[in-house]
């Protein structure tokens, strides 16, 4: 694998924890360095990084802090 693509992944815990639970993935960037696009999208949608993920949690948030001052309110 290539040194830039190995300081990348230890860059990054998120990374290292996927490559560690999907070691197929050794293959793919050892063939073809440039497929870590593609891991990392693998990545964020195995641990909910996406940004519609984010919007999601954001709104479940919302959602529990209203119900919270609805309770308040009566």
């Amino acid at each position: 694998m290539r040194q830039d693509i190995k300081i990348k992944i230890d860059s990054n815990p998120n990374l290292k924890k996927f490559l560690k639970e999907n070691s197929y993935w050794y293959n793919y960037l050892n063939r073809d360095p440039s497929s870590i696009k593609f891991m990392e999208d693998e990545m964020k949608k195995r641990f909910n990084l996406t940004p519609e993920d984010k919007l999601k949690k954001m709104n479940n948030n919302i959602a529990i802090v209203k119900e919270f001052l609805d309770i308040l309110k009566k």
